[in-house]
């Protein structure tokens, strides 16, 4: 039976930290004899991707996808899972703030019987910034939301290549709580954490607000519950207020009051419905999550942007026609 890794590595203007990559996946997984350490370029506009070229001319185990332009890491993900040519899949990121020798831990745990295991970063070496806006997002999740998140679970994390495959086609915001979505096996193992030692992060705040509605508003309907309960008691309230109004009662100023607190309810009602179908129309929209521009491996013609036709270059002139020399025309007439 085959039982192959392949490391998944995203890059996006990851510069000389590709070899160091490189370097540390291979010394870390000697042992393993079915290697493969997949790299997909999310558009990076540095030399990254002339650096992963150099590596795969010199160590078969280096494939590489490239994207036509930087689709972001689900997409990342997606493409990843899907040209993994091993059963067994590990994500880990080229600045290798989890040593890669923590990948055994992974796999010792998947011998247990589990499709995916996530990393449990202990003692995490990120800013506090990162650190509490990560925490408070998984509490607000679970406590808030009614989303089921595996406690600790990070993007460091080992997977059943056909489980990830099956997760991703989905085209669900977020894999973490898809895991335990579709019934996979999981389990969360402890791993070290170390300081980033190349590069930055580029996972800003405004970027992790963003991925939390994804997050929030792609897996909960509590939102949505949430503004029906308060359409029910804002109609029942306007009700109450509106019989001592007709009778003549001196209600006039908290009638005013009541009128404004329900069109702001109503404008967040109407906000929060459009953000639901966003997400629907998104999901359900013609455009491919990604593209890719070059590999050194076999694409799938959807996945190209020219569906897998050959790409020659334009026609030019024919060669021993002189500029002046009439050419027959379609119809026949001068």
């Amino acid at each position: 039976m085959k039982t192959g890794l392949t490391v998944l590595v995203p890059c996006f203007n990851e510069g000389e930290q590709v070899e160091v990559a490189h370097r540390e996946l291979v010394g870390a997984l000697r042992e393993i004899d079915e290697l493969e350490i997949l790299f997909v370029d999310d558009g990076s506009t540095d030399d990254s991707l002339d650096r992963i070229r150099r590596l795969a001319r010199t160590d078969p185990r280096v494939r590489y996808l490239s994207f036509t332009r930087n689709f972001g890491i689900d997409a990342v993900m997606a493409a990843g899972f899907r040209y993994a040519g091993q059963p067994w899949t590990v994500q880990c990121d080229a600045d290798l703030q989890v040593p890669p020798e923590e990948i055994w831990t992974l796999l010792a745990k998947a011998e247990e019987g589990y499709d995916v295991v996530f990393g449990e970063r202990r003692g995490r070496r990120d800013p506090l910034v990162r650190r509490g806006g990560s925490a408070g997002l998984h509490w607000a999740a679970r406590r808030v939301f009614g989303i089921d998140m595996p406690r600790g679970a990070s993007t460091f994390r080992l997977v059943r290549t056909g489980v990830a495959r099956t997760i991703t086609d989905l085209r669900l915001p977020w894999f973490i709580p898809a895991v335990p979505l579709v019934g996979a096996r999981y389990a969360v193992a402890p791993v070290t954490h170390r300081p980033r030692t190349a590069g930055r992060s580029r996972l800003r705040l405004a970027r992790l607000a963003a991925h939390s509605f994804e997050l929030f508003f792609g897996f909960s309907l509590r939102p949505l519950n949430a503004v029906y309960a308060a359409a029910v008691l804002g109609g029942a309230l306007a009700l109450a207020l509106a019989v001592p109004a007709y009778a003549g009662a001196e209600a006039g100023h908290l009638v005013a009051a009541t009128q404004l607190l329900l069109s702001g309810l109503s404008l967040a009602a109407l906000a929060l419905v459009g953000r639901y179908l966003h997400r629907l129309l998104r999901d359900t929209g013609r455009l491919r999550p990604y593209f890719v521009r070059d590999a050194n491996l076999a694409l799938r013609p959807e996945d190209t942007l020219t569906g897998g036709l050959p790409g020659p270059p334009p026609p030019g002139r024919t060669p021993g026609l002189a500029a002046d020399e009439s050419v027959p025309s379609r119809t026949g007439r001068e």
